[in-house]
């Protein structure tokens, strides 16, 4: 198959979909691979790398959507790239749907075949190509919290491990799974006081085995949210619902209990957000300020580590893009109800419920799509 690789053109986005050692992989399969010029430029690889590694360079973006059978990209489609992609050419990347109603529309109305890597899933209902993103998200909304509370960011001006003479700040983390396992990494390794609030008891059994009583777990349906919300300097939040927009958990009267130049890090902004006054910002303009709380909801936060997040994001959508390469799309998710999970929208049917529920499309089941 001939295998497309544009560059990213989401505003300070700069990962790429495959790094020289994935083309090498892929053109030894037999496949041709064509990746745009400079692409990968940002995170650290050049053209000659992915020329060694058998890859042809192409100039114009528009090239690679009219010539190649898969797109493989990072983040979802922007409204230029949407008008390029062709009837029947399979789209391989980050969609989240649930929180992007005009895409929706757009790759309905292209009739292409659009493969989410945040919904495929595994034999135990986790998200395999999500989690490595996830997890580096979560390391990162500890450490963009803590510069956030720094008083020239407007925020409270504390130092999240405290200090002789100066208590640590309280850190309140949303969603105990990939996102909020790797922010406690972060948060308790900087001696902060860490909060962890999840709805699952199991869940949180499993994380002070990891952590002990460096965290203190929160079962969500025992709290008083408001309580937590109002001592926290710092809140992440990390509470997913696969493929579903995020529920909203902390309100815009919640905001008035809160500390002037406290933070909030919403890195399920991907999905919505699950703080009320949550909007998308980017790298180049993260933050914001709503009753005196600084609000840090940069959408696509792993693009601002574009080498790191690259190699951890291949490693896991690599063997995927093999098996769809080599086995055609059709019979490679046919033959893998996990991979068949990834599958969002197919020719025009919306094959993922909680996209349809959301926006009132009809709901297609896959198996009967294909």
């Amino acid at each position: 198959m001939r295998i497309g690789v544009p560059k990213e053109i989401k505003p300070q986005e700069n990962r790429i979909g495959l790094t020289p050692e994935s083309v090498k992989t892929l053109v030894s399969e037999g496949h041709e691979v064509l990746v745009e010029n400079n692409g990968g430029f940002e995170a650290g690889f050049d053209n000659d790398q992915y020329t060694k590694a058998g890859a042809r360079i192409i100039n114009k973006a528009s090239d690679i959507f009219n010539d190649a059978e898969i797109i493989v990209k990072v983040k979802e489609p922007q409204k230029v790239e949407v008008d390029m992609i062709k009837e029947n050419q399979i789209v391989y990347t980050y969609l989240h749907l649930a929180a992007a109603k005009e895409l929706t529309e757009g790759l309905i109305k292209s009739k292409s075949i659009n493969i989410a890597y945040e919904t495929v899933t595994d034999d135990n209902g986790r998200l395999p190509l999500l989690a490595p993103m996830s997890a580096v998200a979560g390391r990162m909304s500890v450490q963009a919290g803590a510069h956030c509370l720094e008083k020239n960011q407007k925020g409270r001006g504390v130092l999240l491990g405290g200090a002789p003479g100066g208590e640590p700040a309280n850190v309140l983390i949303l969603g105990g799974g990939v996102v909020g396992e790797n922010a406690a990494i972060i948060a308790t390794g900087m001696r902060a006081k860490v909060h962890v609030v999840d709805k699952s008891e199991a869940r949180l059994k499993q994380l002070v085995q990891i952590f002990g009583d460096k965290i203190i777990p929160e079962q969500s349906d025992k709290i008083d949210l408001i309580k937590l919300v109002s001592e926290a300097d710092l809140v992440v939040g990390g509470v997913l619902i696969p493929g579903a927009e995020a529920p909203k958990l902390v309100t815009k009267n919640m905001l008035k209990f809160m500390k002037r130049g406290s933070v909030i890090v919403d890195v399920a902004i991907d999905q919505g957000g699950c703080v009320e006054t949550s909007k998308p910002t980017t790298h180049g303009n993260p933050t914001y300020i709503v009753d005196d709380v600084v609000h840090y909801c940069v959408a696509n936060m792993p693009g601002g580590v574009p080498r790191t997040s690259t190699f951890a994001l291949n490693q896991a959508t690599l063997p995927y893009l093999v098996k769809l390469a080599n086995k055609g799309y059709q019979k490679a998710l046919l033959d893998d109800k996990n991979f068949l999970a990834g599958l969002n929208v197919h020719k025009g049917d919306v094959t993922y419920k909680a996209v349809a529920d959301v926006f009132g499309y009809k709901y297609v089941d896959p198996t009967q799509s294909l």
